[in-house]
């Protein structure tokens, strides 16, 4: 489901607690500080008062969050600044601006990349991305939502934040813009490959293949590649036609100029547009000093924060699109339709909280009445991507839709939801599941996030620009208890069902498959592209000459991208590795024992929860089963019990956990790659007084599953059909991960592991399942399951658990496992056999065909285990071939919205990958140069500095009280060998990069996978070496282990 705010990414970056917000300034403030000095209005100043260009219009106190807000206005140029001043080390800046798009050409995503490209401070080429290698941050990117775009940063070093607060303020309002940027960023017409040489671009040569270019179109053709979210964005265009595509259709993005994207920004991006955001300790004081002097520049104009709002609907209205097929899916279940209502003022804060209970009630959960009457009866596979309430706007906006539907079922479904609502008015909602959910959002501020700064500023800032009080969405406590008031009073939800949803105003949106879809995109932009070819040829005397002109100008930003590897980045702010600690920070834990289990203990605060892992591990596991440990994790939690339904177990779990999971766990050894464990992984976490029924409930749903009830298999259908339905577009979101599973599964043990649970072998072994008759039952299945469930967890040595809780409720923590343990049985009825053993490639090259406008291609090879001395070494490398080479040659040049190397320290992997990439020929052969590159290449210290700078940002990255002892428990690596590895990529030096690079990227290099996935055209053949895959449902029908094998 997909929030009103959807966001596109500019630029995405790799993946807290001096403790003084008051207004003394840094240099001041005193050495001991306390939790009281952080928040205490007290030491601000008063309401009215001035600071720095800023009057302080108000400021609240929020105890159940622990931070205290303001709310300041630039008296020069009206910018709004909220400051949430919090205990937290991990401290956050944000920038935005309202950008009402005001047509589909996707002006403001791709003024949000190029206001990163340059400017008036920093005149050099893209001070973004040269700004990831030179901070600490551990997040650093830019979003264009909707109606608003906005650039945030978060970084635990007071430094770093400074650093990069002058980057991103000169960044935005004093971009360059450059025309070139524009080129490169938004969309161009030129030659599809780019690395033609000079001579060829004075050759006249007709038969060249021109081709629309440009990192935001490819980008976008990517998005569109995506059914969901064409589904969701066509859906937006209906109900909301006032608010314009924001990230750009492609077949739009081509009639934006230059000239146009300048004007957007003089118009929008200035202070009186600008929404100002800091969090954390840092003190404020020095926050505005530094924004005052830039804001200081500009007088106050008239904004147009002009709030947009959907259609008004008088009564019912009905749109149907065509959308593509889905090969994955049953030919004839390929719909996807909705029903929506619009609802109330997303001001009225009491309200929307209680519309977001109401959508949770009617939605969530197997048990809810809205799933139980569309998908469990079968009308569709899984829920539509606009499903549920937005209130990212001014006014909210309800829907219910499925996707996997039947043509002939498309009108019931409408008719279904509305029995349902009337049947759910007339019923009541039930007291205890509305407690379930006010139980969670209690656990939801008890649990100390990592990030929680940056999730706060992200689900206040879409209110914000739409007239939302963000002090009244931090208001948690006095929503809550108002929201229980309404409660009493009785019926009080059911009337909000009655007043937005027992009527006739609807827009049913539905999308049909139509197997040319394809095709006709590919004709609509071959016939676009020739349109803008003779626009040019109009301009000169005849076509030759026009395409004489267009590569001119192609070697002309060549030239400009080849001239900024050169620059002289001394003027961009930086962070040194001398920032970075040498030694690690000690969270020390113990261990002890219950039996033959080991228990792990990590004691610190953790606000009244207990955390708790388990790790079941799993020996001489067939392929069979590990294809159907996704299923079967599913399972668990959706079949039920002999004595208890699903919907009473969901019950029970919100009522007194804040959720219990299941997944597949497996590690390679620190010391030996080639050596892997696995098993499955149980979790989960509640209040203190809590813990011993939520084991409770864990050990039900682990040893009683039901999988021989009458409804069993129905519901196992329901399931593969929905992990189906939803699986194309999963892979179009994220087809580097797939590209990159598939090349590494034939390197190493962990690889194939990876592949089989999570990779393209995983998904079309479910379409396969999926795809059976409701005539061919699926008892072989069952059994599986079934064999599963029996090995899942026993009281034996190969059972290990963690618990991360404070000192004081360790004791009763204690006892609790003890009483578990006690009741699981003590060793596997069952032996695994290991009947077969699929086989995956190396030194191949296999191509998924897959109906995607853009590519994703990944090229991987194996080498040394996380205690290898090479192994930091290799992680340098990475992030050196990333920033310095890779991104120019990739994305700046190839167009790929993004690609890079990555090194897995603890799977002994190096890889290389693009995304949403136009042209993956060209990629390949620039990752077939790179280690040759890297050998050769005289490194600066300068260089290495940065690449350290880049990996210490994920090792140092915050984590949440419920993560630290972690990477001990689930990979084996223990504090002495993190100490070892850190001083180890501290001291890494460029020969050592360099002999790396010989080893294992050109030595080695012959021991390479490589896979990609897209459209299949003429360059992919077999006698070129390819193996060609397909996904299709044909070729998906067979058993597991047959279609792993034919994967190869």
């Amino acid at each position: 489901m997909f929030p009103r705010s959807l966001r596109y990414v500019g630029g995405a970056a790799p993946v807290a607690r001096a403790l003084d917000t008051s207004l003394v300034s840094s240099s001041a403030r005193p050495p001991h500080r306390t939790f009281a000095s952080v928040t205490n209005l007290e030491t601000y100043p008063r309401p009215g008062e001035r600071l720095h260009g800023f009057t302080l219009k108000r400021a609240k106190h929020v105890p159940e969050l622990q931070l205290t807000a303001f709310h300041l206005e630039h008296e020069k140029t009206g910018a709004e600044y909220l400051h949430v001043a919090r205990d937290d080390k991990n401290n956050v800046f944000s920038i935005g601006f309202k950008t009402n798009p005001p047509d589909n050409t996707g002006v403001p995503h791709i003024l949000e990349h190029i206001t990163l490209c340059g400017s008036e401070k920093y005149p050099i080429r893209d001070p973004f991305f040269k700004m990831l290698p030179r901070s600490l941050s551990n997040f650093m990117n830019a979003f264009t939502s909707s109606d608003h775009t906005t650039y945030p940063f978060a970084t635990t070093n007071r430094k770093d934040f400074n650093n990069l607060m002058s980057v991103y303020l000169d960044a935005t309002l004093h971009p360059l813009l450059n025309e070139s940027d524009f080129a490169q960023e938004g969309w161009r017409v030129g030659p599809e490959n780019p690395s033609i040489t000079e001579g060829d671009y004075h050759s006249d040569d007709a038969s060249d293949n021109f081709v629309f270019k440009g990192v935001v179109y490819n980008e976008m053709k990517g998005q569109m590649s995506d059914a969901t979210y064409l589904y969701y964005i066509r859906f937006q265009d209906h109900i909301f036609p006032d608010i314009n595509n924001s990230g750009g259709d492609p077949q739009q993005m081509t009639d934006l100029t230059y000239s146009n994207l300048k004007d957007f920004h003089a118009q929008n991006y200035h202070p009186s547009q600008a929404k100002l955001f800091t969090y954390g300790d840092m003190p404020l004081a020095d926050h505005l000093l530094e924004v005052g002097r830039q804001l200081d520049k500009f007088q106050k104009t008239r904004a147009n924060k002009a709030i947009k709002l959907p259609i008004t609907l008088d009564g019912p209205l009905n749109v149907c699109i065509k959308g593509p097929t889905d090969p994955l899916v049953d030919r004839d279940k390929q719909f996807k339709t909705s029903i929506s209502w619009i609802m109330g003022d997303a001001s009225d804060i009491l309200e929307s909280f209680s519309l977001r209970v109401m959508s949770s009630l009617l939605l969530d959960g197997y048990g809810s009445p809205l799933y139980r009457r569309l998908i469990e009866t079968g009308l569709g596979h899984d829920w539509s991507p606009n499903t549920g309430l937005d209130n990212g706007g001014k006014v909210g906006i309800f829907s219910v839709g499925l996707n996997g539907v039947r043509e002939d079922d498309v009108s019931k479904v409408k008719e279904a939801v509305k029995s349902t609502l009337v049947d759910v008015h007339r019923r009541g909602f039930d007291r205890a599941k509305v407690d379930g959910i006010l139980h969670q959002l209690e656990l939801v501020l008890k649990h100390k996030t990592a990030n929680f700064g940056m999730g706060l500023m992200q689900r206040l800032q879409s209110g914000w620009f739409n007239g939302v009080d963000p002090f009244d969405s931090l208001a948690w406590n006095e929503i809550v208890e108002a929201f229980k008031r309404k409660l009493e009073s009785g019926s009080y939800l059911e009337r909000l069902v009655e007043k937005y949803l027992l009527n006739g105003n609807t827009l049913t949106f539905t999308m049909e498959p139509s197997a040319t879809y394809g095709e006709e995109v590919a004709e609509e932009e071959a016939k676009r592209l020739a349109g803008k070819i003779t626009e040019v040829s109009k301009k000169f005397r005849d076509e030759k000459e026009a395409r004489k002109h267009i590569k001119a100008r192609e070697l002309e930003l060549l030239e400009v991208q080849e001239k900024a590897k050169n620059e002289n980045l001394n003027i961009l702010p930086t962070v040194h590795v001398s920032d970075i600690p040498r030694n690690i920070e000690s969270k020390p834990t113990r261990n002890s024992a219950i039996g033959n289990v080991n228990v792990q203990w990590r004691e610190a605060p953790t606000n009244g929860l207990t955390y708790f892992r388990a790790i079941n591990i799993l020996d001489s596991l067939s392929d069979e089963l590990r294809l159907l440990i996704p299923l079967y994790t599913d399972s668990i939690m959706r079949l039920g019990t002999k004595g208890k339904t699903m919907e009473q177990l969901e019950d029970l779990i919100k009522l007194n956990s804040g959720g219990i999971s299941s997944s597949y766990y497996s590690s390679t050894s620190p010391t030996d790659h080639m050596s892997v464990r696995e098993g499955l992984s149980f979790s989960g976490y509640a209040l203190d007084h809590n813990i011993p029924a939520m084991y409770e409930l864990l050990r039900t749903i682990l040893l009683e599953t039901n999988f021989e009830g009458a409804e069993a298999e129905s519901k196992i259908r329901e399931l593969l059909q929905s992990s189906a339905s939803g699986a194309l577009d999963s892979i179009a979101s994220a087809g580097h991960s797939y590209a990159r599973r598939f090349a590494e599964a034939g390197l190493t043990p962990q690889g194939k592991l990876n592949e089989q649970i999570g990779g393209l072998t995983q998904v079309r072994h479910t379409a396969a399942m999926a795809h059976r008759s409701s005539t061919n039952d699926l008892g072989d299945i069952i059994s599986g399951l079934k064999a599963i469930q029996r090995l899942a967890i026993s009281n034996s040595s190969n059972l290990r658990a963690a618990v991360t809780c404070s000192p004081d409720a360790t004791s009763n923590n204690e006892a609790a496992l003890q009483r578990l343990l006690s009741t699981l049985p003590s060793s596997h009825p069952f032996t695994a056999n290991q009947a077969s053993s699929s086989f995956y490639p190396r030194n191949s090259k296999t191509f998924f065909p897959l109906p995607y406008q853009v590519y994703y291609s990944a090229l991987a090879l194996p080498t040394v285990p996380y205690t290898h001395s090479s192994s930091a070494s290799l992680q340098i490398l990475s992030q050196l071939l990333t920033h310095k080479h890779l991104h120019r040659e990739i994305r700046e040049k190839g167009g790929a919205y993004g690609g890079g190397a990555y090194a897995r320290g603890l799977g002994g992997i190096f890889g290389f990958y693009s995304y949403r990439d136009p042209n993956p020929q060209n990629t390949l052969n620039v990752l077939q140069d790179a280690g040759r590159l890297a050998r050769d290449k005289d490194w600066t210290e300068q260089d290495i500095e940065e690449a350290k700078l880049s990996v210490f940002q994920g090792v140092d990255a915050p984590e949440s009280v419920s993560e630290e002892g972690m990477t001990n428990f689930l990979s084996g690596v223990d504090e002495f060998m993190e100490q070892k590895k850190r001083e180890e990529l501290l001291d890494v030096r460029k020969s050592d990069v360099r002999q790396a690079a010989q080893e294992f990227l050109v030595e080695r290099f012959k021991d390479t996978n490589v896979a990609v996935l897209g459209e299949q055209k003429e360059w992919v053949k077999d006698t070129d070496g390819w193996h060609i895959s397909s996904m299709e449902m044909a070729q998906a029908s067979e058993s597991a282990v047959d279609d792993a094998n034919s994967a190869v």
